[in-house]
């Protein structure tokens, strides 16, 4: 047995963190038993590559360790024998025990503290979703939505079906991709609900998962207010600044609680949380324990975008795409009497009953990219897995933003970069005011799938050096001994809530304006349009970014975007990177990668197991 563990713990699919937890349940257990062994890597394994859970199915009757010699092999039981070693074991529960690991009914195996997560955010949105609103104006509503929405030669304007379900529901959702209007949207349904209540003060909050999307949250709201057809009270009483979630929250230091939770909810009566696909479970766990029964929550985001770095799926579980456009007969009557939509709209689908799905709505109509060619074109086809008409978007030459470089390589990629990496970064560069310096710098961003080997973030950000040192962009000679030089971009990678400086904020080093010696300071853009200037050395956690990884984007929109893909396929590779990615991009999209491993990413899906979706799917108003 000694051994067998022994080869577990060498092998490459699992970490120090997986077998020592193992060993803990292993000792717990008491019983040796070298399928529990394994068990416990494998979910301690799954909820650090981002799973909520084990899925039994997956690895039933599959060998796991092997020997170079082939002669030691662990195999997992059937799937029936598994479950029954599993339940007789002491440290595994069922969904109502609270034991290290919980079993559920669909060979889900949980982490108890995910599990927990889990139970708790879906029992409090089912609980939100099934409990109707009342005392809304239908009159008021109906004007509102006259002055709000223009008469549209669109069968459903699903902008202004997402407003009614915002305004009739404690729960809903409204997915889009960039260019959809979510976050105009967002400010006419604040504006909706200040008209319902104008003889009370509503309690409204505006967060994001990090500090960028939470200013560009604010930048838009504050944008769309002047636009809205609306009292000048009503326009006034429309918040124009946002928190991060954990601002909103207000972390406890040195702990993973928050100040505001269940025993002490934040009171609030309507939260709204844009970028919502960036949000792990635990995060908006926490979230939803925090907030009062009765406030509203709309959820803004894209659910075809990548998932939050830490373990969960929770936009894409909510937005099952079997779901987008089922609504209940109810539901539709209200919104047929409200906007004169006919019962028998193309692409919807009634129900006899009352469900989660009457609040979720996805926007189709794109005001920034041809739904056919270019951007928009590429990544409609992308996130439909659609491999075939991607490639042929690519392929056609005259296609304006998208730009595709299938022949290239770790060797020559400097070379392929220099005239790209002028034309982007040299704007910036030479200028001298900090605001108008970070305005530049976000018109041109390098991005990549990975943040090691060649083509990772760590190898191109020393590539784009180089070519901008050769080039007298930068200071050469500062590099070797000092990183800090003018010019250098930062991102925060930690957050620092003494300083206000959090995780993917974006900084530049530039003289202080207001320092005649000329100390380099790094400028980080605040929400009023101005600029905070730190000294280098109080920055917490940053690394340089010319090039970030793809995750890391999320949430921010550039001019132009270069994309670069390993040369060889890897895991993380999927349509949703590919689709996150030059989503960003406003205007243009420059594409290196080959065809196989564009192929293989555009036909591979992200998929995370977890248990949500069926938790969520499965409700009804039964009360």
């Amino acid at each position: 047995m000694l051994n067998i563990i022994s080869n577990l713990y060498k092998n490459k699919n699992f970490n120090e963190i997986d077998f020592r937890f193992a060993e803990f349940i292993y000792k717990l257990d008491g019983k040796e038993d070298e399928v529990m062994f394994l068990s416990a890597a494998l979910v301690s394994n799954a909820t650090g590559a981002g799973d909520i859970c084990l899925d039994l199915d997956r690895y039933a009757k599959k060998g796991m360790v092997e020997q170079a010699d082939a002669r030691e092999r662990i195999a997992i039981p059937p799937l029936p024998d598994w479950r029954k070693k599993l339940r007789a074991s002491t440290v595994v529960g069922g969904p109502e025990d609270y034991r290290p690991l919980i079993l559920d009914g669909q060979n889900r195996l949980y982490l108890y503290r995910y599990w927990e997560y889990q139970k708790k955010l879906s029992d409090r949105i089912r609980q939100k979703a099934a409990t109707k609103v009342t005392g809304v104006n239908p009159a008021v509503l109906k004007d509102g939505l006259k002055r709000l929405f223009k008469s549209s030669t669109l069968l459903v304007d699903w902008q202004q079906i997402a407003a009614i379900a915002a305004v009739l529901n404690r729960f809903s959702v409204i997915s889009g991709g960039p260019g959809t209007g979510k976050t105009y949207l967002v400010a006419k349904i604040l504006a909706l609900l200040l008209e319902q209540d104008r003889d009370r003060d509503l309690r409204i909050f505006l967060t994001a998962p990090t500090g960028k999307a939470a200013m560009k949250l604010a930048e838009t709201i504050k944008t769309a207010i002047p636009t809205i057809p609306c009292p000048d009270a009503i326009r006034d009483a429309i918040p124009t600044e946002a928190a991060t979630l954990h601002r909103l929250l207000q972390t406890i230091p040195h702990s993973p609680y928050f100040h505001y939770c269940e025993e002490n909810p934040l009171r609030a009566d309507v939260v709204v949380v844009d970028e919502a696909s960036m949000i792990d479970l635990a995060l908006m766990s926490k979230l939803f324990q925090a907030l009062p029964a009765d406030a509203r929550v709309i959820l803004v985001g894209d659910r075809d975008q990548l998932a939050s770095v830490q373990p969960g799926s929770v936009l894409g579980d909510i937005c099952d795409p079997g779901c987008i456009h089922d609504f209940s007969e109810s539901f539709w009557e209200q919104v047929n009497r409200l906007s004169g939509v006919p019962p028998d709209a193309a692409d919807i689908r009634i129900l006899p009953t009352e469900g989660l799905y009457d609040g979720i709505i996805a926007l189709r109509r794109n005001y920034r990219f041809s739904e056919t060619g270019g951007i928009g074109g590429f990544s409609n086809a992308v996130k439909s897995g659609n491999t075939s008409t991607a490639m042929e978007v690519l392929a056609r030459t005259e296609e304006p933003g998208i730009i595709w470089e299938p022949a290239f390589s770790a060797n020559t990629l400097q070379k392929i970069l220099e005239e790209s990496v002028i034309t982007g970064y040299s704007p910036y560069l030479q200028e001298e005011d900090p605001s108008a310096a970070l305005e530049m710098f976000n018109r041109f961003q390098i991005l990549c799938a990975l943040n090691k080997g060649p083509f990772g973030i760590h190898a191109v950000n020393q590539l784009v050096e180089q070519v901008l040192s050769r080039n007298g962009l930068i200071a050469a000679a500062q590099l070797p001994q000092h990183p800090w030089y003018r010019g250098r971009p930062v991102i925060i990678t930690r957050n620092d809530y003494h300083l206000g400086l959090y995780n993917g904020d974006i900084g530049i080093t530039l003289p202080d304006p207001e320092d005649n010696r000329g100390a380099l300071q790094v400028h980080f853009p605040d929400s009023h349009g101005n600029t905070r200037r730190f000294n280098p050395r109080q920055l917490p956690e940053h690394e340089t970014v010319y090039a970030m990884t793809v995750h890391k984007s999320q949430g921010s929109e550039f001019a132009r975007i270069l994309l670069i893909l390993p040369d060889k396929d890897v895991a993380v590779l999927t349509r949703e990177l590919v689709y996150t990615a030059v989503t960003r991009a406003r205007e243009e999209v420059v594409i290196y990668a080959s065809r196989p491993v564009l192929q293989t990413a555009i036909s591979r899906r992200f998929d995370r197991s977890s248990g949500l979706g069926d938790a969520l799917r499965c409700f009804t108003r039964w009360s």
